[in-house]
């Protein structure tokens, strides 16, 4: 029998193990130091009733998370969103987002008129190709030269945002958007496709009945009756290299807890990921530690139905120039018919606050952050909202990686380096993508490379 253990029991290590488990002759256990799988995926009792408390939607545009819920028996549970219609909040008014818009670049300029102003509309109907790009640039550096500032600071910063809590003059725009950093290397046009040029799609987002945090819960299942072992609790300390393979050092230093395998795949955020290969691949660590991570904090609020006021669509996003504490809202109620007709009676509201360079606003209390929060909702939606029956703040420190300008390169060096390691895979969302099925994708395709080196795979 061939042991694999996987650190971490997250997304990426919960994702491995299930493309592992797959395979006969292959024992596998996940070792997770908290008392809960799932990582970023999490549900809290809010007002009685289990809710996300961290992501709530997936990208339809991949194929990999939908695949593996379908894999694992769950398929029945995708959703769509009831509404995707967002708004973005600029200059003291909430204004749609232009339809089909490629990060936040409108298919026809007018689209974005409001958002921006006359003359910024102007400067992006201007726009024309930029030279070929000869290397990796920031996405904020980039798209400003193609279409001034206005267009950053207004549409792409609060989009960005939300997917990882940075800022688009630091992040990279071959690791962040590799399709425009495609077209850019070409000196083609990074404009979104006409009107008719594609046929119509659904929405680019899905979600699951009972909500996403749902997921750990049914993969751990699935893992289970697959004979996959799955133990929460457990912190591994240190790797040491023996003649078979790797030994790994659990549990307290009064107590250690010593187990061997034949394999190991990594799937720790960098700090702990960095900690367990310095003795091993120094460079590889050094990678790990350059890798700059941002927190972020989700407050939800869970009002009686009838109370709370009509608000346009799905939610909103804000831009950081604009001076709010939040970044964005979801009114999850709206945008989820599941948790309507579930929970008719109260409404659930989302607020998100937290971006790279704004670690003071979350050193404030959680009944700051949710009075910050109720107050800014309450401005953006023009109305005197109601108190909440419930609230709840999830805090995710050092929860979102950051892809620095060059990240790519980075990591390629990291992997030359793993690569020399026998047994050895790393996973996760600091490496190839931080979205959901990003990260499943890759953590599958780590797993895949473990069995390949080990002659295991078909």
């Amino acid at each position: 029998m061939y042991r694999i253990v996987i650190v971490g029991g997250g997304l990426a290590g919960l994702a491995a193990a299930w493309e592992l488990t797959s395979t006969p002759g292959v024992a596998v256990t996940v070792l997770e130091s908290t008392d809960r799988v799932g990582g970023k995926l999490r549900q809290e009792i809010i007002g009685g009733h289990l809710v996300d408390v961290g992501a709530e939607s997936m990208l339809a545009t991949r194929p990999e998370a939908r695949a593996l819920i379908a894999e694992i028996g769950a398929g029945h549970l995708i959703v769509a969103p009831a509404t995707t219609a967002a708004c973005v909040w600029s200059r003291g008014a909430l204004h749609p987002m232009p339809p089909r818009s490629l990060m936040g670049i409108p298919r026809q300029p007018a689209e974005a008129a409001g958002i921006l102003s006359p003359d910024e509309v102007a400067q992006v109907a201007a726009y024309q190709p930029l030279p070929p790009l000869t290397g990796d640039t920031s996405v904020g550096d980039y798209l400003a030269a193609a279409f001034g500032p206005a267009l950053v600071d207004r549409l792409v910063e609060p989009l960005l945002g939300g997917v990882y809590a940075g800022q688009s003059r630091q992040l990279s725009l071959a690791a962040a958007l590799p399709t425009i950093f495609a077209k850019a290397v070409a000196g083609e046009s990074i404009l979104p496709p006409a009107e008719g040029a594609q046929p119509p799609v659904g929405s680019p987002f899905l979600g699951l009945t009972g909500g996403v945090g749902t997921l750990p819960t049914l993969l751990a299942d699935a893992i289970r009756e697959r004979e996959g072992v799955i133990r929460t609790g457990v912190t591994v300390r240190a790797l040491g290299r023996i003649a078979a393979g790797w030994r790994l050092t659990c549990g307290p230093v009064p107590e250690p807890e010593v187990i061997e395998a034949d394999a190991i795949l990594i799937a720790t955020p960098p700090p702990s990921a960095r900690r367990l290969l310095a003795p091993h691949a120094p460079d590889a660590a050094q990678v790990l530690a350059g890798i700059g991570l941002t927190s972020m904090a989700v407050a939800t609020f869970a009002v009686r139905s009838d109370e709370w006021p009509p608000a346009p669509g799905s939610g909103f996003l804000v831009p950081p120039i604009e001076g709010r504490a939040i970044k964005a809202s979801t009114f999850s109620s709206a945008k989820w018919g599941w948790l309507a007709e579930t929970i008719p009676d109260l409404t659930y509201v989302r607020a998100s606050l937290g971006r790279a360079g704004e670690e003071a606003m979350l050193q404030r209390s959680d009944r700051e952050l949710l009075d910050f929060a109720w107050r800014d909702l309450g401005d953006i939606l023009g109305a005197d909202l109601p108190s909440p029956i419930a609230t709840h703040v999830q805090r995710w420190g050092g929860g979102l990686p950051q892809y620095a300008v060059g990240h790519l390169d980075r990591i390629a060096l990291l992997r030359k380096e793993i690569d020399e390691l026998p047994g050895v895979e790393v996973a996760g969302a600091a490496y190839e993508g931080v979205g959901i099925p990003a990260v499943i994708g890759g953590a599958r395709a780590a797993a895949q490379r473990l069995l390949g080196a080990a002659g295991l795979r078909d």
